[in-house]
């Protein structure tokens, strides 16, 4: 096995993460694919598809992926498409601590538990997926690389500000 250290990131890259194996990426389109394997989304890798790259530090996001940020991407419904795996998936919806005060629903695996991606009122049209999710580990490094990080106010002190990244207090 390859450690990560000799993986060549100039190219695409499929490590061994999770039970599936049919992971997949184009010049112009990639696949997202729960811990199990369940379920399995294609979304674009450009725009207009491909909305926007961004880390959130708010208190939100650090419960829900019990880390203490999340890496999302966001893309125009009309982009995404559901391989597999739809009708695995639950919801979980709230808006008492969302900061813009509307409504989030959380689409998880019912499977697994790995959260496949959110969808905002506040964001009508768009989906928030998890770059973590993305089968190929060379799109973390270049087309979903975070262009943005957000509620930088909430960031743990021992986080670095993301390298390159427009950087905001609150919600950009």
């Amino acid at each position: 096995m390859t450690s990560a250290a000799a993986v060549d990131k100039s190219k695409p890259y499929f490590p061994l993460a999770g039970l599936a194996t049919d992971g997949w990426s184009t010049e112009d389109e990639a696949t997202a694919t729960c811990f199990c394997g369940a379920v399995q989304l294609a979304f674009p890798t450009e725009p207009p598809g491909l909305v926007d790259t961004f880390i959130c530090n708010c208190t939100d996001c650090r419960k829900i992926t019990a880390s203490m940020f999340a890496s999302n991407f966001t893309v125009a419904d009309t982009h995404l498409k559901h391989l597999r795996g739809r009708d695995n998936l639950n919801t979980f919806s709230q808006s008492r601590t969302i900061a813009s005060g509307n409504n989030m629903t959380n689409y998880f695996c019912s499977t697994c538990g790995t959260l496949m991606y959110r969808v905002g009122s506040a964001f009508p049209g768009q989906s928030i997926l998890r770059i973590g999710t993305v089968d190929d580990f060379h799109l973390h490094e270049t087309k979903l690389r975070p262009t943005v990080e957000q509620f930088t106010k909430s960031r743990v002190g021992w986080l670095s500000a993301v390298d390159r990244a427009q950087q905001f207090e609150g919600m950009h």
